[in-house]
């Protein structure tokens, strides 16, 4: 009982609830009338409501999808900010945010199914390094401009983060320890394994060709 009743696994249980929260499949299905785990990638990610949506309206897909991207971050960076604001020490901020991301591509609510925990890895790790996320972000940016391709975006985006993060911290900040980003990254790189064997067949799909 006394399990049950620690803090830190009372923050970890709600940490992996709010991460399941499937804005992506809600906003779709509440504003578009449509199910995304039955269309598309069938994830329930921004990249899949822009594909799905966008079936039925532009301007709505484009809206929703960038409301999918705020809202899956927000709650990755929001939950490891309070985390902060509770007192809490470092190693349980990154595992606040590892559970946060789990919860998102293996959601409680969707049958242990998700999406692939991009966007909320951006937001748990704004907040832990801001630096090395930002650069991340703008080579996803560049990726995604030239390429069109989401996944490789994402994996391009999340290796310059891995990469920044050695070279800016030879220890991450507090844990001493690059573990727990390796781990982070690992989820995202094997939630990406089908598009990956596709983006080495040619077979990958452009987010223009919905």
């Amino acid at each position: 009982m006394d399990f049950l009743t620690n803090p830190n696994v009372i923050f970890y249980i709600i940490a992996y609830l709010v991460g399941g929260i499937p804005f992506g499949y809600i906003l779709a299905k509440v504003f578009a009338g449509v199910d995304i785990k039955k269309s598309g990638s069938k994830s329930i990610g921004a990249t899949n409501v822009l594909r799905v949506v966008r079936q039925k309206d532009e301007k709505l897909a484009k809206k929703l999808a960038i409301a999918t991207v705020v809202f899956d971050a927000l709650k990755g960076a929001a939950l490891v900010l309070l985390a902060k604001f509770l007192g809490f020490p470092p190693a349980v901020w990154w595992m606040v945010g590892i559970l946060t991301v789990l919860g998102h591509c293996y959601s409680p609510f969707l049958k242990f199914e998700g999406g692939k925990g991009v966007a909320t890895a951006m937001g748990v790790l704004l907040v832990l390094l801001p630096i090395e996320t930002l650069i991340g972000i703008a080579v996803w940016a560049i990726v995604a401009k030239t390429t069109k391709i989401s996944s490789l975006a994402s994996l391009s985006g999340l290796a310059a983060v891995v990469i920044a993060s050695f070279i800016i911290h030879p220890e991450l900040p507090h844990v001493r320890s690059h573990a727990p980003l390796l781990i982070l990254a690992f989820i995202i790189f094997y939630k990406h394994l089908p598009n990956i064997k596709r983006l080495i067949t040619g077979e990958e799909r452009k987010v223009v060709e919905a």
